[in-house]
Parts: structure tokens; sequence; C-alpha cells
């Protein structure tokens, strides 16, 4: 019994993904991986459900290449991604890692964490979704995958079942001269939550023209938000030339709310001007 006479929350940490899909399989969890996220929501206020936490599993750490591309597990600190050795097109993911509070945060606090809680202003959202990533995710039954915006349906909301850990984000492989970047506009320059923030993945040809582009936007919707329109619009394009390429109309699916941070329409023209800035970096 806790001081007071309360119950203790019943807590589990499983060694291997079948022991843990196995424990979800039977009972209603709180899955836990580094905490940064789950901690501070419930600070004076007991932790309701049962804890599954996930930091002994067997595999899950680290990042992996294949001739397929990389696989992230699901217990990656962004401190471990930071220190990785992985080509520039993570470099709008590792910019992005050093966005997610300060370095104790980043120690602790997991890549695949970021995804499932979910947030609009999730900072890992934009580059991942611009590295065209995939979310594994594991139960009794077997294994599936689903692109990730697929998987973040709304503010706080994925398809993971009850009965599902995510094991792993997979990034597909890209060329060697694939380049990224990230760019963030929030009220100082560290330790805050984005006003917008974009995130450009791009692939040139032997000529210099883009055979390949990913670009996503974060803290403009419910959910970070692909485009499109814009993607198709920068294929065969020269790089000297992508700034030039972005329009208005591009950030249709955006949904931008005013709150203290900005108006909807301060989000909607920063966005336009990071999305500019982004492209132009591509330039040679």
């Amino acid at each position: 019994m806790a001081e007071g006479g309360a119950a203790m929350t019943r807590f589990e940490r499983p060694r291997s993904v079948a022991e843990a899909a196995s424990l979800l399989a039977a009972g209603d969890w709180t899955v836990l991986a580094g905490g940064t996220d789950l901690y501070p929501a419930h600070v004076g206020q007991r932790i309701a459900r049962p804890l599954l936490d996930l930091s002994r599993v067997v595999g899950l750490r680290g990042i992996r290449q294949s001739a397929t591309g990389w696989t992230i597990g699901a217990t990656t600190t962004w401190s471990d991604l930071i220190r990785a050795d992985l080509p520039p097109l993570f470099d709008a993911l590792k910019a992005a890692a050093r966005e997610v509070g300060g370095v104790q945060i980043q120690n602790a606090g997991t890549v695949v964490g970021n995804v499932c809680n979910a947030s609009p202003a999730a900072d890992g959202m934009p580059a991942l979704l611009a590295l065209g990533a995939e979310v594994e995710l594991a139960s009794a039954a077997g294994a599936r995958r689903l692109p990730l915006a697929a998987f973040v349906l709304g503010s706080r909301r994925t398809a993971r079942r009850a009965d599902e850990l995510v094991s792993a984000l997979h990034i597909p492989a890209r060329a060697a001269a694939a380049r990224s970047v990230f760019l963030k506009l929030g009220g100082r320059r560290y330790l805050v939550i984005s006003i917008t923030m974009v995130a450009a993945v791009i692939e040139l040809d032997p000529a210099g023209r883009v055979s390949h582009a990913g670009v996503a936007v974060g803290s403009c919707s419910a959910v970070a938000q692909r485009l499109p329109a814009l993607e198709a619009r920068l294929m065969g394009r020269d790089a000297a030339a992508l700034a030039d390429s972005v329009e208005p109309g591009d950030l249709a699916p955006l949904t931008p709310l005013d709150d203290v941070r900005g108006s909807g329409e301060f989000r909607l023209d920063t966005t336009l001007t990071l999305l500019r800035r982004a492209l132009a970096s591509f330039a040679p």
C-alpha cells in the first residue's frame, strides 16, 4: 500500500517484445518509455492505470540501417539520434531533436514517444513526415505497419490499439545526396512550443533537378501535414529555383488556430516565409 492507504499502481518492466505484447493483450496499460510527457502530466496526481515500462526490452533501442532504409527503435532517445552517424538526409530530424526541451529531456525522451504523444506541436513530426516514415506496431497477434500520416489521427489521438506497442519507426532509403532541413519559429530561441515549423527533404538527380520532394508543416493543424501540391510542383525543378515555387495555395491542407502564440493568419504568413527559406537552402 502507498502512503495514506492508497493502492500502488502496478508496474511491469518486460524484457522482450513478446512479453510486453502478452501483458498488453491481458490488460489496460499505460505504455512508458522516457516518461518526459507522462510524468509532468501527473504532477501531484496518482497514475491510475498500470504502467508498462519498455526501457529494458531487448532490441528496442538504437538506429539500424538496411538496404531498404533505417529503423529507429521505440526506446531510442533524442540524444541517441543526435549522436548517431547518419547521412544529410537526417539533418532535419537532428535539428528537430535539438529543439526537444533541454539536454536532460533529450537524454530521456524518445523519438517514438514524441510521435505517440500526438501533440500538434510535436517537434519531430514534420521531419518524420517529410522523410516518409512508417510506424511499426507489435501485438500478440503479430506486427503491422502504417504510414505516419495514418497513425496520428488528431490531437492526442493515434491508431494504436490498446493491445499494441509501437516497436519502431522506419525511414525509407534515399540517394546518398538527399538532404533535409528543419526550421522552427517560436516566441523565443530556445525551450519553446512552436508557432510554426517546417521540414523539407529534397533529392536531386545528376543534373541538379528535384527527383524526390517531401515537405511538411507542424503547429498549423491538429496534426502535422505534408503539402502534396507543393511537392508535386517541385518535381523536376532546378535546385536554385525551389524557393520561388512556393505559393499561398500550397498551404490549403493547413487549419491554423488563433491562440496565445499567434493568430491563424500570422501562422500562415510565417509558414510561407519559413518554407521559402528552407527550400532556398538547397540552392547550390
